[in-house]
């Protein structure tokens, strides 16, 4: 059974003739353990998929589950990494990972225990107690995935969580993601608009389309783990970044377009 399913999935905004149809026909089959990203062009309906996986919204027909279970609303099963890290200024690093215990109430102490793991596993470790103020903005990504790890999630979703980072940084925390991953083996749903990345980290590749958003292609990433930056000679790597680059190409064409076609 996947982890994580959505079955004929469709979202409208709005309502009557002023209604905006985002996805259609979405069906997606995430197998436990799995890393896959989505891609496509900007409106295609990436981080509203995400959303409904979440439970931040409803779908207008259709249904997405997670673990066989139909999503109502959010879960302490995901956990949830965003562009920005959106740390407390005013707390510690570690007081920031301890938050959403905090808020659920929880006792203490076993969650600190793992923050410090978490912290060790992201090099972080020795900035348990500085402030997001004194990190650079790699280290504050870094805070934030601990943060979505620390209620032990069964799946990670990350929404670009990387674009806001220098290039340099973005290759370095792309690795240690890897590591983390293999390290914990979530299941990791993954938006980003880096194809490069999306080859670098992930077991498949979904390529979503405009008008409305829908899958127009999906990649199996067949290249050994674990992967480092030197994989990026590799002939078959950049093969898959030409197919997939091309398949969001087409998938800038409306739906409507393509069937008239």
């Amino acid at each position: 059974m996947p982890q994580i399913e959505l079955v004929n999935v469709e979202k409208r905004f709005g309502s009557g003739s002023g209604s905006t149809l985002a996805l259609s026909s979405i069906n997606l089959a995430i197998e436990r353990g799995s890393f896959v990203s989505l891609c496509g062009p900007s409106g295609c309906g990436k981080s509203t998929l995400l959303s409904m996986v979440l439970g931040l919204q409803d779908t207008t027909a259709g249904e997405v589950r997670v673990g066989g279970e139909r999503v109502t609303a959010p879960s302490m099963k995901i956990g949830t990494v965003f562009q920005d890290a959106s740390l407390m200024p005013w707390r510690t690093v570690v007081s920031n990972i301890l938050y959403p215990i905090e808020l659920r109430k929880l006792p203490q102490k076993p969650f600190r225990e793992r923050a410090m793991e978490l912290l060790e596993l992201t090099g972080l470790r020795k900035f348990a107690d500085h402030y997001p103020a004194q990190l650079s903005g790699g280290m504050r990504q870094r805070v934030a995935i601990c943060r979505a790890l620390i209620g032990d999630p069964d799946i990670l979703l990350m929404d670009e969580p990387f674009s806001a980072l220098d290039a340099l940084t973005r290759e370095e925390i792309s690795v240690e993601l890897q590591s983390i991953w293999s390290a914990r083996g979530k299941t990791v749903l993954f938006v980003t608009h880096s194809i490069r990345e999306a080859v670098f980290l992930s077991d498949r590749v979904i390529v979503m389309g405009l008008t409305p958003g829908r899958i127009v292609e999906e990649f199996a990433i067949d290249l050994e783990r674990p992967r480092t930056f030197a994989i990026e000679t590799h002939p078959h790597f950049n093969e898959l970044i030409h197919e997939i680059r091309e398949s969001i190409s087409r998938g800038r064409v409306p739906a409507q377009v393509v069937a008239a076609g």
